[in-house]
Order: C-alpha cells, then structure tokens, then sequence
C-alpha cells in the first residue's frame, strides 16, 4: 500500500531520490537535453510535488508544474531502483492527472528523452493516454526530446 503525499522536499530520502534522478537525467541525455528541475526549480510557487511512501521509504517522486492558459507539465518523475515496477510511478502520475484536472487543467503534457533509459516511463505514458506530438512552451526540438501530450477534457478512452 502505497502513501501519496505532497511534499516539501526537505527530507532526506525526497532529497536523495532527486539528486538519482538528476544523475540518471545527464547519464542518459545530451547536455543540452537535460531539461530536469533542480531542488529550486522544484520549490516554485507553479510546481507541486508529490512523493509516494511504503512504510517509511520514498518509492517515488513527480511533480506538476503549472504553465498558464490551462496547460501544465509533469516534472520529475522518477522511482527508486527498490521499487522498480511496484505501481508507484503509476501512482504518482495519476495522482498528477488528476490534481490537474482538480486545478482546471485542460492540457497536460512533458518532455522526456529517447532509448532504453526512457522506455518503461514512455510506455507509463502512453497507458495512461499521453500521445506523442510536438514542442511545448519553451522546449524546441533538439531531436533527443520527445513530447507528449494528453488532452484532460477528452473522454476516457
């Protein structure tokens, strides 16, 4: 059973999972790709997150960053190594889909990268109804990004 809570990334464990996610994010991106918040992007007034606790041991963190206009991005997924295919990132996004929608949020999309290190995030995705498509906001194709999109005032599929 996992907990999902919003948190405010002063613990320990939180803390340690981003700096695995940072370190994964430059281990399997370009430089120039690298499009992952820091502690202090993660700690903007526009940017929610959440991490999903077993026991006493962060299983998983995301975050939801507002952009304006009904739009908004996930940020920052990532699971522990020990929690690898446990349902805990599935948890946290549709803990983020849903905080959207609660927000008025009528576009959610992301920007994540290509090969092997993506594929198990990738393929959350697309379960969870994201399409591929094209650049967002700020980000411009830079042929590593991959964008994707799910429109929040479409029916279930």
């Amino acid at each position: 059973m996992l907990d999902i809570r919003i948190d405010d990334l002063t613990g320990e464990q939180t803390r340690s999972l981003l700096a695995l996610h940072l370190a994964g994010m430059h281990a399997s991106s370009p430089p120039d790709a690298v499009f992952a918040l820091d502690l202090s992007g993660l700690q903007s007034p526009d940017v929610t997150v959440w991490t999903a606790w077993s026991a006493d041991h962060v299983a998983a963190i995301g975050a939801l960053k507002l952009l304006g206009g009904g739009t908004a991005e996930v940020k920052s997924m990532r699971t522990h190594p020990d929690f690898l295919r446990m349902g805990a990132a599935a948890a946290i996004l549709d803990t983020i889909i849903q905080a959207a929608k609660a927000k008025g949020v009528r576009h959610l999309s992301l920007e994540t990268g290509m090969g092997p290190a993506f594929e198990p995030a990738i393929a959350l995705y697309h379960r969870r109804g994201f399409v591929d498509g094209g650049p967002f906001g700020a980000y411009a194709d830079n042929g590593f990004s991959r964008f994707m999109h799910l429109d929040l005032d479409a029916p279930p599929r």
